[in-house]
């Protein structure tokens, strides 16, 4: 199947990013999580991010310059996907959010991950389904850029993590990366996607 079909067809399948969210405020006071996996762990990690994703929306603070970049982009579509036990998803889709709401030119659209396997299977990291990833097309569907599943810093501790011979649990593992995306403060999505929008064309 073409790239074009598999993403126009994931589109059909799409949801708002206040469907996305009210989705995951659901999920976490009914005790579920997206997908047909309803694991315990998995449970508790889509009411962590609920919480997660509440606090970075809240205290995000957007950089000037690329807010000035955002509101003066052509039309283009930002295809998202996620799923809600997400916890890099916690951090990064409601910055993704954030600047989509900024220009009537972007057109944000959500998609789980396990829903759509043909379209996750076009955009894998290594070879592997790693979440989100954000996949900007333009008018005719073409690809544009991609981001994602982490900034390029923090998916670097990842791999170094993923290859070590003694790693810790994640169980463990996960609390670093969360205490990296506090720290960081969202800065490096911002700077990476502004560097992506200038080089992919879609800003003089």
């Amino acid at each position: 199947m073409k790239l074009k079909t598999i993403i126009n067809d994931s589109l059909k399948r799409s949801i708002s990013p206040e469907g996305y969210q009210f989705l995951l405020a659901d999920y976490a006071t009914s005790g579920k999580t997206s997908g047909s996996d309803q694991k315990e762990d998995l449970i508790q990690y889509t009411k962590l991010n609920a919480q997660r994703s509440k606090r970075v929306t809240k205290t995000t603070a957007l950089s000037t310059e690329l807010v000035e970049m955002i509101q003066t982009l052509p039309k283009q579509t930002w295809l998202l996907i996620s799923e809600t036990w997400c916890g890099d998803a916690a951090s990064s889709v409601p910055v993704i959010i954030k600047l989509a709401a900024l220009s009537t030119s972007i057109d944000l659209r959500i998609v789980l991950r396990d829903e759509n396997p043909e379209l996750m299977d076009q955009f894998l990291t290594k070879g592997g389904r790693s979440i989100p990833k954000l996949i900007a097309l333009n008018e005719l569907s073409d690809v544009l850029f991609t981001w994602g599943p982490r900034p390029e810093e923090l998916q670097k501790i990842y791999w170094e993590w993923r290859n070590a011979e003694n790693k810790m649990p994640y169980s463990e593992f996960h609390l670093v990366i969360q205490k990296w995306y506090n720290e960081n403060r969202s800065n490096a999505i911002q700077q990476e996607l502004q560097e992506l929008l200038r080089v992919s064309g879609s800003v003089s």
